[in-house]
């Protein structure tokens, strides 16, 4: 029987996967060698849909810009990378490098060393590697077409005119364009699809950062071919000893429980939501802290406003008015990388408040703790620290867990970006694992507001650049009734169940809420996580999705 494209899909995923988690505890690999040839033969047949043409000739623009996003700026110009634990690099000169798109500690050793903290678990380590892999896979393409003799070390003409003006200090606009077309020429792309990317990559500090990369990225790949000499990917051992062993988790949870108690917030009711930092806090007080400023302005008109940039003046006057209200903040300093904020409802008083609070609930007086984020495994290590009782003079202090509402950002199968799916089940990508649950929220709580809304499973996939048009074309046909997928919903689920029915550190009836709205569609073309965000569009879904989730636990 042949194979189909789903089955070898899943097979290269699950090679990557038993790769990676080989050569973690191996502690170190060549990408280009021998032991990364299995990670990157595993993605070309994958080929996701995030990386487009990956597998072709031509240069991957769209998820070059993607990958560059989420890995620390100068990665390309480094023949060693290190992922490390948390250290101690904080407290040295090294200024931290933060990427734009993902909450890690990067530290540039010296000109050819990048060390990268994993603080967020295995999901954390997956992520980079497969980013690293497709970075090789894209740096090598450039390296084969510009490279003629290997022995002589002879180059075309299109890269000797690129080295000759990324080595300039600075380029008039004719220098910068003749240099874009001899870019074109080595990538596959037009001029225009080269100026487009340009743009997007260029900074004010650093206004050709784009060439500097290609430049790089072929630079080395020709050192591997003429002198052998090849990247390395190491794991510090650090790094290998402590991983699975929740330690951030703990600090992280330690903190929350300490503060609870310092505020006499321990004994509450308690209901937790996994979200962002500015849904909740604007839902309950920005209508009202910005009345001057929007005098006739509807909440969704305000929270659109609070969403520009441009706007951080409003944004901090709704936290400082939210802090004279009960709101606690707490910034992470575990290395979780998770920020938390605690709503203390008893001290809102309804004026401020703008929503009209049952006389039940105020007289409960509960405590609304909302968590930015998680990544992936991160979500199990975290919510399972979270749950568990902590310790105080001797004895064991059970949380007061009445409900734990999850919103989050998820690819969906059917739709388009800013739709909504409301989850019946996780299940784990690559394992008979699945967590079927009783959620709160339905559809008909989300119709009628000019949202598509869906129901049914959700898929909890072991890294979102993964994503394969045929595996998920495949659970989007079968009896599974997929209707998207996203990286935390089992891992919550697993932490939820186990404190639940296992460890009985939460009642077995806490109330249970999921919903997404959508990121992306990667069975469209144009409509993956690499052609660019929501942007605006996802203010509306995200404050529906809180605005239930709070009447909800209001009225409950």
């Amino acid at each position: 029987m042949e194979t189909t494209r789903s089955q070898e899909s899943t097979n290269a995923i699950e090679r990557m996967y038993i790769t990676m988690r080989h050569l973690l505890n191996r502690g170190f690999y060549k990408p280009m060698g021998v032991s990364g040839e299995t990670l990157r033969n595993a993605l070309l047949q994958l080929r996701p849909e995030i990386y487009g043409s990956i597998a072709e000739d031509k240069a991957e623009l769209e998820g070059l810009i993607y990958v560059l996003e989420r890995l620390p700026q100068g990665i390309e110009q480094c023949k060693f990378i290190n992922l490390t634990s948390d250290e101690g690099y904080s407290k040295s000169h090294f200024k931290a490098i933060v990427p734009p798109k993902r909450r890690r500690n990067c530290y540039r050793i010296d000109s050819e060393q990048m060390n990268i903290e994993i603080t967020r678990g295995r999901s954390d380590i997956y992520d980079i590697l497969t980013h690293l892999t497709f970075l090789f896979i894209e740096s090598d393409k450039i390296g084969r077409k510009v490279l003629i003799d290997e022995e002589k070390q002879t180059t075309i003409r299109d890269w000797r005119k690129l080295e000759a003006a990324v080595n300039k200090d600075k380029l008039t606009q004719s220098e910068r364009e003749v240099a874009l077309i001899h870019t074109a020429n080595i990538l596959g792309h037009s001029f225009v699809d080269i100026i487009d990317v340009h743009k997007k990559l260029a900074t004010k500090q650093d206004p050709e950062r784009f060439l500097k990369i290609i430049y790089w990225l072929g630079r080395l790949a020709i050192e591997e071919h003429t002198a052998r000499d090849k990247r390395t990917i190491t794991f510090s051992s650090l790094l290998r000893e402590r991983l699975g062993h929740h330690i951030h988790g703990d600090r992280w949870a330690t903190t929350i429980k300490e503060t609870l108690n310092r505020h006499k917030l321990l004994d509450r009711p308690i209901h937790v939501i996994s979200s962002n930092m500015h849904s909740v806090l604007n839902t309950l007080f920005a209508p009202t802290a910005l009345k001057k400023e929007f005098p006739k302005a509807g909440p969704l008109e305000i929270f659109e406003a609070l969403s520009r940039p441009e706007n951080e003046a409003l944004r901090k006057k709704v936290t400082a008015f939210a802090a004279k209200n009960g709101m606690i903040q707490i910034d992470d300093t575990s290395g979780a990388n998770i920020d938390v904020q605690v709503f203390d409802m008893g001290a809102i008083t309804n004026s401020a408040c703008c929503y009209d609070l049952p006389p039940e609930f105020k007289a409960a007086k509960p405590v609304i703790l909302v968590m930015d984020y998680a990544f992936g495994e991160q979500a199990y290590e975290c919510a399972d620290e979270l749950l568990k009782p902590i310790k105080l003079k001797g004895s064991l202090k059970y949380l007061d867990i009445q409900s734990i509402s999850i919103m989050g950002k998820a690819g969906i199968l059917q739709g388009d970006k800013g739709d909504l799916m409301i989850p019946s089940a996780h299940i784990f990508e690559g394992t008979a694992d699945n967590y079927p649950f009783k959620n709160e929220l339905c559809k008909a709580d989300f119709e009628g507001y000019g949202l598509d809304v869906y129901e049914g499973t959700m898929v909890t996939v072991l890294g979102t650049s993964l994503q394969n048009k045929d595996i998920l074309t495949f659970f989007q046909n079968s009896t599974w009734n997929v209707i998207g997928l996203e990286m935390e919903g089992a891992h919550y689920q697993k932490a939820i169940q186990s404190a639940s029915r296992i460890r009985k550190s939460i009642a077995e009836n806490v109330r249970i809420r999921y919903a997404y709205y959508a990121s992306d569609n990667p069975l469209k073309t144009g409509h993956t996580l690499a052609s660019g965000g929501l942007g605006a569009a996802g203010v509306k879904p995200t404050y529906l999705i809180t605005d239930k989730i709070l009447e909800q636990i209001f009225n409950t």
